[in-house]
Order: structure tokens, then sequence, then C-alpha cells
């Protein structure tokens, strides 16, 4: 090796002893130069490497890819190999033709690899010829057994990038030359390996997609009699692997090449290789055989010794093959113009395009004015192009037209469909914007009207809204798609997104029309809360009077169960013909009036418990007896007398109240004695009500306890807090009557008659007193008759305490006064009198002048 790391090469064949002979194969053997001749040494380097006796115990590899994608790098280490590498300063070619050199044994890899380097395609150093890279490429892949494709991870999807091609040609020619049919033909391994591999794009993403090229240009194909419907699959068997970057990642990549080393070995006996048999299938490739790539269908069985013999004629027959040779000038000339007449029309067309794609790639929606400057774009661009290139060689200008037009309608259908989607998503918005917006009207006019009934049609809203949304979305969705005659392509194209913009537009008017009439379930509710909550408290009130049909109160829950019939009835009317209007299926409908009717006997149980709870049942119940126990028959209240039997009132009233309690604690129909036919009246829970997600679907209806309102506890304890309400107004009716019983002694009669005889008899003599007399007695009896004594002492006690307050207020102003610090009264109009002048009766001097007898009047 040369001091600067390259190894150098020796000229073959030199003379000396046989060191200086082995010494010229150190780097191997050229076994074919860049003259396209091949050597006659091959034997004796064989010979010298030990393998000219091997029989059939060595294998051959070789390497095929684009120039400087570090081929032979990638062989020196696989197999410490030691072909010349290219020098990163001046980049230039490394192999010329086909070199073959011998792989340095390793544990757990075959021995006797035979390694060949061919000269990587694409190369500046020759330009345009591409003769020896197809004959150089054919002979490799007709001689090795396993051929490795160098290749960069960026030019995995390329046509030229990824030598697809030149695969393509060397695959037809290979076919013609060496492949007979499918029953004799011999197998190779195409064995991938990917540089540069980052891991962003996974090793079987890359797989898949070198595999869809492959069989896409194996399909193109020319094959000959026998072989048209072969597949690339019944002579070539796959594998892939990946390598990280050689510099950025040099440990890395020399941990990956010394496993990736391992691979290659043998599967199955030394017998089985020379016979050509072996228990592993033919066909199937590495996988499943622990990653041995040498099977031994992919041995050529030819001999080592023979070996050289069969490689020249191989070579023999590729040289001569007229199919590989080059295309004539006039078609090198029209390929040339054609690509550069190509070229300068798509500057200008990129020019136009190069705008929106920034503006397409940045995410800002709906490109406005692409569907005019996209197709003037492409026919001014096509234009120019046939302008120019159409005088060249036919066959090239219409196959570099269609190239050109594929090119261009690739980029124009990344912008449409992108565009498409944006008219899609936008459409769909407006719709639904549309539609919120008018709903949101409907309901403030709905809101406003007396009985809050909706007054729009959902079906009217969503049909006009659609129409409105699809026309606008047809009319920039035709400017963008290019007509059937200019790309048979894109025929039907706004058609398809059309029908995905009308699905969408359905999701959302059915979530729309879900929600409505949900609201209107909502509004419905309401409707019924209030009418619900008024019908039951009626009932309520009339359990607490005694002489209404519901005085003992078994006709209750008839009353209640009736109320809660109607009113759901009415309410599943309205449900009805609101839901007509949504253009609601009749599974919906049939959710919404289940749903309605479930919510109904909801509210009805809260309203129940309302009325029963927080003392409100204590309440009626007291009521109940009071009225049982304070009045009559007739409704008049009852004044208590001692001669009353309070103890029976008492006990028939309290009776009659605690009866009531029982009949409250469940809910039960008279006629039947059994709580009302709820589950036929509501019906079976809908399908669909489970599928939404309802939480009155997933609970169990009706529950145990559905029917129960009062639990025997709860019984128990409102009787005892009612029994002790009733005993505190017998109590009081009792101290009543005691209170009205008069305590005179006898003596005090005929003291007060003895005392008041002369009274009693002037005004038995005074027809004036006596008439008196007779007059209040009459007027006392009235008062005491109407019960009238307590309400009179009320307004006599509320007029004192008024005249009280009026004589308090008429002083406080007299002592807030002006003059009253003065010690002056008014007396008479112009007169002051002060206080200093009045005598020890407060009178003045004039008053004590008056004559005496009008002070005595």
């Amino acid at each position: 090796m040369s001091p600067s790391g390259t190894l150098r090469r020796r000229p073959i064949g030199s003379t000396g002893s046989r060191a200086e002979k082995e010494d010229d194969y150190e780097s191997g053997i050229q076994v074919i130069d860049e003259n396209k001749e091949f050597t006659p040494n091959m034997s004796k380097f064989l010979s010298i490497q030990g393998l000219l006796a091997a029989g059939f115990n060595y294998h051959l590899v070789a390497v095929f890819g684009s120039q400087s994608t570090g081929k032979s790098t990638l062989l020196n280490h696989l197999f410490g190999t030691s072909f010349t590498v290219m020098n990163e300063k001046a980049r230039k070619q490394t192999t010329k033709g086909i070199w073959m050199s011998r792989a340095e044994g390793e544990d757990g890899s075959a021995s006797n690899i035979l390694v060949m380097d061919v000269e990587g395609t694409d190369g500046r150093e020759r330009g345009e010829d591409q003769d020896f890279e197809r004959k150089s490429a054919l002979f490799a892949l007709a001689t090795s057994e396993v051929m490795i494709v160098n290749i960069w991870e960026h030019q995995v999807g390329l046509y030229q990038g990824a030598n697809m091609g030149l695969l393509k040609t060397v695959f037809e020619v290979n076919l013609q030359l060496f492949q007979k049919n499918q029953t004799t033909s011999q197998r190779s391994l195409l064995f991938f390996v990917i540089r540069d591999h980052v891991g962003h794009t996974p090793i079987k993403s890359l797989a898949e997609l070198l595999l869809a090229d492959l069989d896409r240009i194996w399909s193109s194909l020319t094959k000959p009699a026998g072989l048209e419907n072969s597949q690339i699959s019944d002579f070539f068997d796959f594998e892939f692997a990946a390598l990280p970057h050689k510099i950025l990642q040099a440990e890395k990549f020399e941990e990956e090449t010394k496993i990736l080393r391992k691979r290659f070995r043998e599967v199955g006996s030394e017998e089985e290789l020379v016979s050509g048999n072996s228990s592993i299938k033919s066909g199937t490739g590495p996988l499943g055989n622990d990653g041995a790539v040498f099977l031994p269908a992919y041995h050529r069985r030819i001999p080592a010794d023979g070996f050289p013999m069969y490689a020249e004629g191989i070579w023999s027959q590729i040289i001569t093959n007229k199919d590989l040779d080059l295309p004539t000038q006039q078609e090198l000339l029209a390929q040339y113009r054609c690509d550069e007449i190509s070229s300068i029309c798509m500057q200008k067309f990129d020019m136009q395009m190069a705008p929106f794609e920034e503006s397409s790639r940045a995410g800002k929606g709906v490109l406005s004015g692409l569907g005019p400057v996209m197709k003037s774009a492409r026919k001014e661009c096509l234009s120019e192009f046939e302008e120019s290139a159409g005088r060249y060689y036919k066959p090239v200008f219409k196959r570099k037209r269609e190239e050109l037009i594929a090119k261009i309608d690739g980029r124009l259908k990344a912008l449409v469909v992108l565009q498409l989607s944006e008219l899609h998503k936008r459409a769909v918005k407006d719709f639904e914007d549309e539609v919120v917006q008018v709903l949101k009207l409907g309901k403030g006019l709905a809101n406003g009207s007396a009985d809050g009934s909706v007054s729009y049609d959902f079906k009217t809203i969503v049909d006009t809204a659609r129409d409105t949304a699809l026309s606008a979305f047809m009319d920039e969705a035709e400017e963008v798609v290019l007509a059937p005659e200019e790309n048979s392509s894109w025929a039907g194209y706004e058609t398809e997104e059309l029908n995905a913009v009308k699905k969408d537009m359905d999701v959302v008017a059915a979530r729309l029309r879900v929600e409505e009439m949900k609201r209107l379930v909502t509004r419905l509710e309401r409707t019924l809360k209030l009418k619900l909550g008024e019908g039951i408290a009626l009932e309520f009130s009339k359990m607490a009077m005694k002489d209404s049909d519901l005085g003992d109160g078994k006709g209750l829950w008839d009353g209640i169960w009736k109320i809660f019939q109607k009113e759901i009835t009415e309410g599943v009317k309205v449900f009805k013909k609101k839901a007509d209007g949504f253009n609601a299926g009749e599974e919906e409908i049939k959710v919404g009036i289940w749903r309605l009717k479930r919510r109904g006997w909801s509210i009805l149980k809260t309203k129940v418990d309302e009325e029963v709870g927080g003392g409100n049942l204590l309440l009626k119940l007291r009521e109940n007896f009071e009225d049982r126990f304070r009045y009559d028959e007739a409704g008049v209240p009852r004044v208590w007398k001692p001669s009353d039997d309070i103890e029976s009132y008492y006990t028939r009233a309290r009776e009659a109240t605690v009866k009531l309690i029982p009949l409250v604690s469940e809910i039960k129909l008279t006629s039947t004695s059994a709580p009302p036919p709820l589950t036929d009246f509501i019906g079976p829970v809908p399908a669909d009500a489970h599928l939404n997600g309802d939480d009155d679907a997933a609970a169990p209806f009706p529950s145990p306890d559905e029917f129960l309102i009062l639990s025997e506890a709860k019984q128990v304890e409102l009787t005892t807090r009612f029994k002790r309400t009733a005993d505190a107004l017998y109590v009081e009716a009792k101290r009543s009557t005691i209170s009205s019983v008069a305590s005179i002694p006898v003596y005090f009669y005929a003291l007060l008659l003895a005392l008041g005889w002369n009274e009693i008899w002037a005004v038995l003599r005074s027809p004036i007193y006596f008439m008196v007399v007779l007059i209040l007695a009459a007027l006392g009896y009235v008062i005491y008759t109407l019960n009238l004594v307590g309400p009179m002492l009320r307004v006599g006690n509320a007029m004192m305490t008024q005249g009280v307050e009026i004589a308090r207020e008429k002083l406080r102003e007299f002592v807030d006064a002006p003059d009253a610090g003065k010690g002056k009264v008014a007396v008479e109009a112009g007169e002051e009198v002060g206080m200093m002048s009045l005598d020890k009766k407060g009178r003045t001097k004039a008053e004590e002048d008056k004559p005496k007898e009008d002070e005595d009047w």
C-alpha cells in the first residue's frame, strides 16, 4: 500500500519470482479492462489463490451501482479485500472495468468467496457512453450468485438514480441470452444494500418501493417466446439491508458491516451443493435460513478450473450482442435536444407555478386563481416543447413529450389534490356554518313566540345550504381539474371529490339533526315539567281537603297517571310533527319518542318527590286533619264547648288522615291495585338509543323500586311526626274549652244584687236606660253568636295602638317646634302666652276672669 493509504495496483502478468507473482495480485485481478478486453490470466489468479482445484466449493459475489457510491469501500469492509477506493478530495473514477479479488475468511462466513468490483455506472468519464455499463452489468448478473446492488437511500424511488433503466436493458438481454425457460434457468440473489440510511423511512417501506419498481420494469420487458408470462420472481430472489453513514457514523458503519459479513455463508451440505439439490426450497432467498445468502440454487455448478473459460464465453456472448449497442446518432441528438428543450420549458413553467407550490406547502388554504394559471402554464409549456422539439426523431420526441406531460401533470396533480382537499374542507365548513346560523335565527323566532314552538323547516334549511355549498365547490373544482381530452387519468376526479363532499355534508347534517332533535326533546321536557308540575300539585292539594274526590287519597295516583298520559301524548304529537321537518328517519323518531316518554316519567318522579319531601307531605296531612277536626260537615268552624266530644272528633280525623300515608307511599292505581303499565306505555328501548350512548338506555328500567315513594322507615317516621302535630292541635282545643268556663262564686251574685239594687231599679224605672240595656244586650248576643269578640278586641287594640302612636307623633312635633324653647304657646290668633304668666292650674289671667258658670258648664 502507498503512504497515502490508497491501494496500488501492479501490472497483470509481470515476470519475477513466485512471491512477486503473488504480489502482482494482492489487489486482485482485472477481469475485464476499460477497453472491454477479457484477461487471459484468470486461471493463474485462481491457481495463486488456491482455488483452481476447489471444484464447486467456491462462491462468486458482484457489486453493482452508480459511480462514487462507495462500492469498493463496501466490499473492502465486508470481505476484507483491497480494492482501490476513491480519493474524496479529487472524486475521480477509481474502478475501471471489472476487478476480482478473493475474500478473507472470517468466523461464521463462507470460505472461497470471489468478489467482483464492477465499474460504476453514470460516471462523468464515460459520459453518455452506456455501452460498457450495460455489458459489465450483464456479465456480473450472468456469472455471480449474489449481486449486491449498492444504492443510497435518497436514490430509492428514482428511475435513473437507482439505475432502473439500465437494469431493464440488462434483464431483457439476460432473458434472451442466458434464460432459455423457467425450468432450466438459473436463479440469482439481488442483494440491495441501502447506504446512508438515516432511519426515518423504515427498511420495509424502501424494500416495497424497490420491488414495485422492479416489477414495473419487468412487466415492460420484451420477453422471448415461452417466457411471456414469466415474473421477475421466477429468476431472482431479493434481500435488503441498510447501513448507516460511512463518515458521520463510522463506528456504527463498521459494526453493521461486520454483522452483514456473517450472512455470506452456505446453506446445505457440500453434496447438496454439488448435486444442486437442497432441502431448502429454491427461490425462497435468505429468509427462513438464518440469514444465509448462498443457496444451492444460486450456484452456477461450474468447477473452479472451468470458470475462466465459462466467464470468457459469457463475455463473448455479451460483447457480440447488438441489443446492448448504443442508439443511433439521430436518436442521441433527439434525446439531447428534447431534454434540453424540456428543461427550458420547465424553467418557465416553474416561474409560474412556484408561488402556488410555496403557498401550498405553507398551508395557506384555498389557492386563489390556481386553475387558470396552471392550465395556461401547462398549455404554454407543451406548445413550446412541441414547436421546438417536434422536428427531431419522432419516437424520441413522443417519448420525451410523454415524459414531460407526466412530469408537469405530476406536479399539477399534487397541487390539485391539495386544492380540492381545501375546497372540500371549506365547502363542508360553509355548509355547517350556514345551517347553524339559520337554526340560531329560527331558535330566536321560537323563543319569541307565545308557545315556544319552532318556526323553521330543518330539511329545507339543510337542502338549501347543501346546494349553495356544492355549487360553490363545483365552480372552483372545475377550474383546477383538467378536461379528459387533456389528461384522461383525471377524468371524473372532481366527481369523486364531490361525492366525498356530499358524504361529509350528510354526516354533518345527521349530527346537526340529532342535536336539533335533542333540543326539541329538551324544549318539550320544559313544557312537560311545567304542566306536570301544575297537575301533580293540584292532585296533592285535593288530597288535603276532606270534601274533595281525593279526600280519602284513593284516587291520587289515578289522577296523576291520567295527567301524565295526557301530557305525554300531546308532547309526542308535537314531536312527530316537528320531526317530519327534520327529515328524520323512522328509527330516529322512535328514539326521540322513547327518550321523551322516559324523561317525562323522570320529571313526574321528580315532581312527586318535591310534593312529598321537605315536610310538604306532613303539611298536607295536617291540613287534611284540621279540615276534618276543626270544621263540621257544612264547612263551618267548630267552637268547642265543654259538652262537645272532642276525643271522638280527634280520633276519627286522625285515623282518616293516617290512612293516607300508605296510599301515598307507593304508586298504585285504584282500579287494578297495581302500579300503572309504565313499560307498555313507554315501550322497549330502541337499538339506536344504545348506539348513541344514551345514559337512560344503559340503566335498567323500570327499577325494582321505581314506584316506591316512601319506604317503611319513612312511613313510620312520617306517621310519628303527624301524630305529634295532631296531638298538639287536640291539646289546643281542650284548652280553649277550659278557658271558656266561668269560675265566679255563688255568694258573689248575692252581693252583686244587694249592692247594685238601686242601679237595677233605676234602670228598670227609666225607659231610656232600659232601652239602652236591651240594645247592648242584643248587640252582645250578636257578637257572641258570630264569634266576633276576638276580632273586635283586636280592632280595639289596633285603634288604641294607632291612637297612642298619633299622640306620640304630635307630642314629638310639638317638642321639636322652633318656638318650643321660648316657652310660648299660641292660644289664639295673634296671642302669645308665656310659661311664666300661667297660674298653677295652667290658666291665663283672662281665663280666670271668665264667669264660673262657663267653667261649670
